[in-house]
């Protein structure tokens, strides 16, 4: 079975969520992976979905928009590439927390040094709510930090960049990340 990756945006409001499914089952078409979230007054939702057979794109674009758009929801679909199953790399996860006044390009600079060093970053989340409290400019990424990396390199690398950034830097195992951070 083909796999979509279905993106729905739109202004924030309960339900959302539960119209996509309902729309997605009324289609019968299966979920596999959702993951949404709010950034400031706006819905990002992403759905990984199978389609039944005998469906194409477009008739599944259809149903969606006809369900979707007058709620004033925008919808986006794309054909999953290599079935996603994705060879398996040793890796280790991390989390690294910046903080910092807000100014044009800090999340540039601290992923430019991340693609560099072939980490991926699995989970980011940036608060930037402006001025020069640094606790009001928060970054929180969740990266896979290949086995084969240097970790002394990477880590004198990261400060080096956070500190022409103006940024406060926290690397972190993502297990002690957690334990730390439980309440």
């Amino acid at each position: 079975m083909k796999k979509y990756i279905i993106t729905v945006l739109g202004h924030d409001r309960p339900g959302i969520v539960a119209a996509v499914s309902k729309a997605l089952y009324d289609s019968r078409c299966n979920i596999e992976d959702v993951s949404q979230t709010i950034l400031q007054t706006e819905f990002a939702g992403i759905f990984i979905t199978t389609m039944p057979p005998g469906m194409n794109e477009e008739e599944l674009r259809k149903a969606l928009e006809q369900r979707l758009l007058p709620e004033g929801l925008s919808v986006f679909l794309k054909e999953m590439e290599g079935g996603g199953v994705q060879a398996p790399v040793e890796t280790e996860p991390f989390v690294i927390t910046t903080m910092g006044p807000d100014r044009l390009g800090l999340v540039a600079g601290i992923t430019a040094l991340l693609s560099a060093y072939r980490i991926n970053i699995t989970n980011l989340q940036a608060a930037f709510r402006g001025g020069d409290d640094p606790r009001r400019n928060v970054m929180i990424y969740e990266v896979d930090i290949p086995g084969k990396t240097d970790q002394a390199a990477f880590r004198a690398a990261l400060v080096k960049r956070a500190g022409e950034l103006g940024l406060d830097v926290s690397l972190q195992h993502r297990d002690i990340f957690e334990q730390i951070h439980r309440v």
